[in-house]
């Protein structure tokens, strides 16, 4: 854990608290759902039976997934943000690749001086 440092608190990204709101919103969704859908109407009873098991599983596999993602994580390494960068401006090359401006006459000259 090279974020941790000593008397500060965690980042969100890092600390426990992000995974398990996310897991714990889409735990309710499931939960939610789950009690309005597999009842079958309102004539029958709520299943929450169902509805606390999909709550668990949903829970569950999000804890898991964010854990698995949180850990593969990196930092780019600093110098990859500096330099020049390629293709910085948009303004055509002067013969260079299509739809550049050249110079050429319409003798079809392209040293852009004419002959006479």
């Amino acid at each position: 854990m090279a974020d941790q440092h000593p008397g500060k608190p965690r980042k969100l990204r890092t600390s426990v608290k992000g995974p398990l709101m996310f897991s714990a919103f889409w735990a309710v969704v499931a939960f939610v759902a789950v009690l309005i859908f597999a009842s079958g109407g309102s004539a029958r009873a709520p299943r929450f039976d169902l509805a606390f098991t999909a709550a668990g599983i949903a829970f569950i596999v999000t804890l898991v997934v964010a854990a698995m993602l949180s850990m593969s994580y990196k930092e780019n390494a600093e110098h990859l943000g500096k330099g020049s960068g390629v293709n910085l401006s948009s303004a055509p090359k002067p013969g260079h690749g299509f739809g550049a401006p050249t110079t050429q006459d319409p003798e079809g000259n392209t040293d852009g001086t004419a002959q006479r």
